[in-house]
């Protein structure tokens, strides 16, 4: 599919252990659409982060290949994968992964000057006001709650306004009252900015609120189905 924003032809990912090879994703064909919001679900160990890296560009292919924004990511170099992450993908992840050294506002700001945004701290303020952290912008991560570090996160991921976004079990270190807010800003920046919005859940309700569902098993997809 030349339309698709993310193709993947039967790829696989194998790592090494510390008994030898293992294969983590076996045979991965899947398309997404743009504007599409797609779940991935399946059990612990079923590989759904994995291929949220693959997708990334976070971990090579160890067969197939992967096209991620019209690139085929195992021909890119890590500088160019890294340009073509802070440029045009925004990743979420669990842990917040702030730096703890800068405020709010500068952690959102800096991913911004690094792809050359002339206005970076006020595009970085406007975002966190969009997640209604403008009054915490000169805190630093420890001067803030996890649910208020994960806005951030998210301010972050967004501010590039992204025609991706990844996000990883965003919720898995926060109480469901801050995790089901969270999860609201998500679909709500995503849908903002026209991106497409892949999300690994355990949660079910939240698996429904996407336009499909993909669920995988030992590596494999399991099935695919609308939401």
């Amino acid at each position: 599919m030349t339309s698709s924003i993310v193709s993947l032809q039967r790829a696989g990912l194998t790592l090494r252990s510390g008994t030898g090879q293992v294969e983590i994703l076996k045979d991965i064909s899947l398309d997404v659409a743009p504007g599409e919001t797609l779940a991935l679900i399946g059990p612990s160990g079923s590989g759904k982060s994995s291929l949220l890296m693959l997708i990334g560009g976070l971990e090579r292919a160890s067969a197939g290949r992967v096209t991620t924004l019209g690139h085929d990511l195992n021909s890119l170099g890590e500088d160019a994968l890294s340009r073509l992450r802070r440029g045009a993908m925004g990743v979420v992840f669990q842990s917040f992964n702030l730096i703890p050294t800068m405020t709010a506002l500068e952690n959102v700001a800096v991913p911004l000057e690094l792809v050359g945004v002339s206005d970076a701290s006020a595009r970085a303020g406007a975002q966190l006001d969009a997640v209604g952290l403008s009054a915490r912008s000169g805190h630093y991560p420890s001067q803030m709650s996890g649910g208020e570090q994960q806005r951030v996160a998210l301010a972050r991921a967004t501010a590039p306004r992204p025609r991706l976004i990844l996000a990883d079990e965003p919720t898995g270190n926060l109480d469901g009252v801050t995790g089901a807010a969270i999860i609201e800003l998500l679909f709500d920046l995503s849908a903002q900015h026209g991106a497409t919005l892949i999300l690994v859940t355990h949660d079910p309700e939240l698996a429904a609120r996407c336009s499909r569902v993909v669920s995988l098993r030992d590596g494999r997809i399991d099935e695919s189905q609308p939401a």
